[in-house]
């Protein structure tokens, strides 16, 4: 009998988390409570122009941003209220519910434009993207699922870490595209778009 109290006793701080459900679950609710959906979709497929989906993205890479927002290492002004005071485990949650959802393309995607698509394509490959972002640029860790983002969205952020005025976790972005012209950002970010 008390070994059966010990092991009870022992089960105790382990029975409130799994009550709350699994960290998607939890995020789901999270995500709901924080109103994500106003900007980035529903279901994580952003409606928005220049607005990212965050349907299927990257566990890590979600997480780590809403760390940067939270601790105002990463000025989006839209993304302040909806990060403060996140705990560590709600941006966990956050990320798993994020990663847990169906990656598509944002319903007014452009039509393929080919020559566009074609040049962004030898671009993309000449600047190596498929090294970091994983040759179907799904993305791995804290690295960004970009294949079918917003389009509008992956060139003003291409433009920006060109510009610096983004920044990541260090400068490798930073330095891909710099000297690329708008024009060539502009494919690149059409044909991952497209993917």
């Amino acid at each position: 009998m008390r070994v059966l109290f010990l092991g009870l006793a022992l089960l105790a701080p382990a029975l409130p988390a799994a009550a709350q459900g699994s960290a998607a679950e939890r995020g789901e609710k999270l995500a709901a409570e924080r109103s994500c959906g106003a900007c980035h979709g529903e279901r994580g497929v952003s409606a928005t122009p220049s607005i990212p989906s965050l349907a299927g993205q990257q566990q890590e890479f979600i997480a780590l941003q809403l760390v940067l927002f939270r601790e105002g290492l990463r000025d989006i002004p839209a993304m302040k209220e909806p990060s403060d005071g996140l705990t560590d485990e709600g941006v966990e949650d956050l990320g798993a519910y994020f990663a847990s959802l169906p990656h598509a393309p944002p319903p007014d995607r452009a039509r393929r434009n080919v020559p566009a698509y074609n040049n962004g394509a030898a671009l993309a490959n000449r600047l190596r993207c498929g090294v970091c972002h994983l040759p179907n640029l799904a993305g791995q860790n804290q690295v960004p699922h970009i294949a079918g983002q917003r389009e509008e969205y992956l060139s003003g952020t291409l433009k920006a870490y060109r510009d610096s005025t983004r920044h990541g976790t260090d400068t490798q972005m930073n330095a891909v595209v710099q000297g690329l012209t708008d024009a060539q950002i502009d494919q690149i970010a059409h044909y991952i778009s497209q993917r």
